[in-house]
């Protein structure tokens, strides 16, 4: 989806404040704005999909979307915040066979590229760190602007396999009672950030 320039006079602002940094700076930061912003997972419990979240994450966001090969995107996830919603598995989700969030309280994702693939499309590749174990992952991200143009959605989605990071141990590791495969969706309102 493309932008509409002029969106609003902070976008125009952000975008003059841009072309003047001198070659080599730093690309403008973005803020994360958390009430407008989602972390959802889903997994199967008994072959049924069931839906959680993660309530506090936050995100360091340096990205000029026109030049997004010099950007960076650093997540950190309090593991304690997630939930399905439901008191006795949020009590069972920050304990020691799942997050164990007492010895690892964040999770977090360090993207080491960008890539543009065109129309707000980009490719994200970097380190996501659970339980202290980390594997590379690419996450394809989708940027467009918010309605009313001060903000801008970053929106995607991966699947991991929760047994890579040692979450669910011990009885847990049974896979036809919790599935291993999970869909982490996200969907991130940034102020501040560049024209696409």
């Amino acid at each position: 989806m493309k932008m509409k320039p002029p969106l609003s006079g902070l976008v125009l602002a952000l975008a003059l404040a841009t072309m003047a940094l001198p070659a080599g700076a730093e690309p403008p930061a973005a803020k994360l704005v958390a009430d407008k912003s989602q972390i959802v997972f889903v997994t199967k419990q008994m072959g049924v999909p069931v839906e959680g979240s993660f309530k506090k994450f936050d995100a360091q966001v340096a990205f000029d979307p026109k030049k997004p090969e010099g950007g960076s995107v650093a997540l950190q996830i309090d593991t304690a915040s997630a939930g399905f919603g439901v008191p006795m598995s949020d009590a069972e989700l920050p304990r020691q066979p799942w997050f164990d969030a007492a010895h690892f309280p964040q999770a977090s994702f360090q993207s080491s590229a960008i890539k543009a693939l065109g129309d707000g499309r980009f490719e994200m590749a970097g380190k996501l760190t659970i339980k202290g174990t980390s594997k590379y992952v690419t996450v394809p991200v989708s940027i467009a602007p918010a309605p009313g143009g001060n903000y801008a959605v970053a929106s995607g989605s991966l699947t991991i396999q929760r047994l890579d990071y040692k979450v669910g141990d011990g009885e847990w590791t049974d896979t036809s009672v919790v599935g291993n495969e999970v869909q982490v969706r996200f969907r991130f309102t940034l102020a501040g950030l560049g024209p696409l």
